[in-house]
This record gives structure tokens, C-alpha cells and sequence, in this order.
């Protein structure tokens, strides 16, 4: 589903009154910590890499963009080839890309463990196989991209400690696979809830997610955004 698609979608169910579809996400489910983590330690690295997929970019960019010790989150394309990695194509569904959101972050700040228990909180809902709600295809589906081994391992355990744990009514699909590449989308859709507040799509899907941070995760929340200041010097 493109972007006008999304929009002429949602603002449909708005003005008919079907808000129960679009209007209001499922409210988050709280998720415990993980018991497996990498420490926040004077000694880590100035800034860590992740990836995640969980349905439309705008939301997910926007949902770590609010998270203290990410300095850089940007929207792009993860899980195919380059010379696929554009909107068009991806929105096909047959290009083997996730839409999904580079996160840059400060591992003394933030740990890799807490960015996941936001991801499956609040960003997503995990249980969703190849869709958030209407986005529906492939390139919606739940991914975690790990940018090394650690992470690799963290997701995995996470995953398997949350749907032992029966967090969830129904078992959490989201894959787990290791970064090959990362590919940044086009300039519009960089920032495009900051850029767009009041889009219908936006609305109602994704700042109610804004809230639920802020709710459910107020030591880790910030209320200035982090934005994608430069494409061509930060991409």
C-alpha cells in the first residue's frame, strides 16, 4: 500500500466513523525487560547501530526518535537488494525489503535491550505476520536487523524469554536477521510525522504511539524529537 493509498484510507474511516479500525491502535502491552542485555557501561562504544521493521516507517521512525540516547533515526529499506531499495518497488512487496528505520544510539544512555522492549511494546505489535493493521504485505512484516552478533543473540533470547512468558495472547513472529545493508528512503519520508502532525494516517496510527512512550516508558522518553537534519551529510 503506497502512501496516498494509506492516507485516503484512513481519512475514509475517519469521516464515515469507523474509528475503531484505524483511529485508535490496540493499546500496548507492557513488556518485562529482557533478561539477557548488554550493559550500559562507561567503557561501550560512543554510538551503536540497530535496525527494526514493524510496519510503516513514519510510525517506527518516530517512536525511537523520542527515545533518550538515540542521537539519529532515519527511514529506509533493510532485507533486499540496492538496486530495489526504493518506495515504489518496496511497496510492491516482492523486492524482499522491510520498510524499517536505522537507529544510531549511545549505549551508555540507552541499552540495545531497552530500544527491543520499546520496539515490542510500544513501536509495533509483534504477534502481526506481514502486516500492521492495514498496511498489509511483506514489507510490513516485524524484523529485527542485528548489527553484530550480541544483538543477534539479545533479540533471540528476548523473543524466546517474552513468548515463554505468554507476554502476548498469540506468539511473536518478528524475524530476526543479521544487517546486511541498510538503504535510507527518499527525503519525504524522512521526519514525516514531525513534518506532518496533523496527516489522518499520522492521527490515527501513529501518535497514539507517541503517547504510549511517553505513559509507559517516562525515564526513557524525550520530548524533543530527534530529526534527520541533513540527507545528504547524515545518510
Amino acid at each position: 500500500m503506497t502512501c496516498l493509498k494509506k492516507i485516503l484510507l484512513t481519512s475514509l474511516i475517519l469521516v464515515e466513523g469507523f474509528t475503531t479500525a484505524c483511529a485508535e491502535p490496540a493499546r500496548p502491552i507492557v513488556v518485562p525487560q529482557p533478561m539477557v542485555d548488554a550493559p550500559k557501561t562507561a567503557a561501550a562504544s560512543n554510538l551503536q547501530t540497530a535496525a527494526f521493521a514493524g510496519g510503516c516507517f513514519w510510525g517506527v521512525q518516530a517512536v525511537f526518535s523520542h527515545v533518550k540516547g538515540v542521537s539519529e533515526v532515519v527511514s529506509g529499506y533493510a532485507g533486499g537488494d540496492k538496486s530495489t531499495a526504493n518506495y515504489e518497488l518496496v511497496s510492491e512487496g516482492r523486492t524482499g525489503h522491510a520498510e524499517s528505520v536505522r537507529v544510531r544510539f549511545n549505549p551508555k544512555v540507552v541499552s540495545y535491550g531497552e530500544l527491543l522492549r520499546v520496539y515490542f511494546s510500544v513501536a509495533h505489535d509483534p504477534t502481526q505476520l506481514n502486516r500492521q493493521e492495514n498496511d498489509i504485505g511483506t514489507q510490513y512484516r516485524s524484523a529485527v536487523f542485528a548489527a553484530n552478533a550480541q544483538q543477534y543473540e539479545i533479540a533471540r533470547k528476548y523473543i524466546e524469554q517474552l513468548n515463554a512468558a505468554k507476554v502476548f495472547s498469540k506468539p511473536i513472529v518478528t524475524q530476526v536477521n543479521a544487517l546486511q545493508a541498510f538503504y535510507p528512503a527518499e527525503s519525504y519520508h524522512q521526519d514525516y510525522l514531525i513534518r506532518n502532525p496533523n496527516n489522518p494516517y499520522i492521527v490515527a496510527n501513529d501518535l497514539p504511539k507517541i503517547n504510549h512512550l511517553k505513559t509507559l516508558f517516562p525515564t526513557l522518553y524525550q520530548e524533543n524529537p530527534v530529526k534527520v537534519i541533513s540527507l545528504n551529510s547524515t545518510l
